[in-house]
């Protein structure tokens, strides 16, 4: 594998609160799972908080290219990027905090 080729594995994190979240509207977040996979080889979660249940977790684990890893600008102002955020603001009304993580 070249150093073009190498991948980087993240974490992603969005955390936000959603009061009375019905069974419907947490299917529906499940549901675009597959939609993940733009970002390559992810792995998704969804965790809810067993003592604010209105209260989650959208964990994200995926590879990201070396290349587009050194410049975060870019990611964040890549088109499909751009759209799931915009699509994640208008579901959710309140704030939501994005963090990305990597395994030490």
């Amino acid at each position: 594998m070249t150093d073009a080729d190498a991948k980087i594995r993240r974490i992603l994190h969005f955390r936000f609160t959603l009061t009375g979240a019905s069974d419907q509207m947490i299917a529906m977040i499940k549901s675009a799972a597959p939609l993940y996979q733009m970002f390559g080889d992810a792995e998704v979660r969804l965790l809810q908080n067993v003592d604010d249940p209105g209260r989650f977790l959208q964990e994200i684990e995926y590879d990201a290219p070396a290349s587009l890893e050194l410049n975060r600008q870019q990611i964040a102002s890549d088109p499909r990027v751009q759209a799931y955020l915009m699509a994640w603001k208008a579901m959710f009304p309140g704030a939501i905090e994005i963090d990305v993580y990597q395994v030490v």
